[in-house]
């Protein structure tokens, strides 16, 4: 192993252990709680189809860097992607992204993330309207990747954060880091990713105090049948915390502690169950694939008891026209409604190749 990508690995399974365990000291709850919410939203029509999240599924799609940067490899040189994503009440954001390759030193790939929630009505405190006003985010996202081996590949995305709302800002820096095992000859890949390891720089939110990213550790692995045009993608999501469904309170351990061992079996399926997202895609032809996927802990968050219908689940679709590939992917978070999410890449070399 060259001793560069070697001293990474380690960096990234000591900044996991140890992030991971203050994270679990502070928290149960999967958000709600950190600022820059935006970083975790997916903007690949294919991935949201899968679910949400994808770390581990390699096969030359430069969104999928966004989730891992590990991904990144030579067969993305000069390819460009955009996405965007019409999202709830006038909001709307994407992503696009441009991958390059170098012999000697890796790939790279540079992107931006936005997300613009609309134009707001501004009014003083005896209403009183002064104007208007608007708020977004953005991220500028600048990924790394090199093989290990035959096998094994690192990566890692830095990203340079800005928000505005109003009169308030915020900047700051956050770290992706991702290891990737890729084994065409068994159609296996499997993934490791730890995200958004940051902080704000800049901090005129609540007056002045700094606000925690959304870390989250990724496990995830995907396996595509030799006979069969399916392959089937799983995510174990925040990795970092097990009870993402117990709240800290005082008393509780105690109320765990007396509960019988049918009910603590139970609990703890049910706490483990909401970590993994399952997805699935249908490849009948080079040129035209269907997605399907099932976000757990998306379902039970956000579902109504009334009326569960198909919260938490997702579809899609990806079809190649002449030399761009155009995907639709569309998930279902409540029943006030779903997120729509578009695609378009290209390879850029075959533009203007001709």
């Amino acid at each position: 192993m060259r001793p560069a990508i070697k001293n990474l690995f380690w960096v990234l399974v000591i900044l996991t252990a140890s992030k991971a365990t203050v994270a679990t000291e502070v928290s149960a709850q999967a958000g709600g709680l950190n600022t820059w919410e935006f970083l975790n939203l997916t903007n690949s029509a294919r991935v949201a189809s899968l679910g949400g999240k994808n770390i581990s599924l390699r096969d030359g799609d430069l969104n999928l860097v966004f989730h891992n940067p590990a991904i990144l490899d030579s067969t993305m040189h000069n390819h460009l992607v955009l996405n965007y994503v019409n999202y709830f009440t006038g909001i709307n954001f994407g992503y696009a992204s441009y991958g390059f390759h170098h012999e000697r030193f890796g790939s790279f790939a540079a992107g931006i993330h936005y997300i613009n929630y609309g134009t707001f009505t501004a009014a003083d405190p005896a209403g009183v309207i002064t104007g208007d006003f608007t708020a977004a985010e953005n991220s500028l996202n600048l990924s790394w990747a090199m093989p290990v081996d035959s096998l094994f590949s690192v990566g890692t995305t830095l990203k340079l954060i800005n928000s505005s709302f109003e009169q308030y800002r915020s900047a700051g820096i956050a770290l992706d880091a991702g290891i990737n095992y890729h084994d065409p000859a068994r159609l296996l890949s499997a993934s490791l990713v730890m995200k958004n390891l940051g902080t704000q720089l800049t901090t005129w939110y609540s007056g002045g105090d700094r606000e925690p990213l959304p870390f989250e550790i990724q496990l995830g692995v995907t396996k595509q049948l030799e006979h069969a045009p399916f392959r089937f993608s799983a995510v174990y999501q925040h990795l970092q915390d097990f009870r993402l469904n117990t709240p800290k309170y005082s008393g509780h351990d105690q109320a765990e502690q007396d509960a019988s061992f049918s009910a603590k079996a139970e609990k703890f399926i049910n706490e483990m169950a909401r970590h993994f997202i399952i997805g699935v895609e249908f490849i009948p032809m080079q040129n035209f694939s269907v997605q399907a996927g099932y976000n757990n802990l998306r379902r039970h968050e956000l579902r109504i008891q009334e009326r569960v219908s198909t919260v938490g689940f997702s579809w899609g679709f990806g079809v190649k026209v002449n030399r761009f590939r155009l995907g639709f992917g569309q998930a279902r978070y409540h029943l006030a409604g779903s997120s729509s999410h578009f695609s378009v890449s290209t390879n850029l070399s075959s533009l203007y190749g001709r």
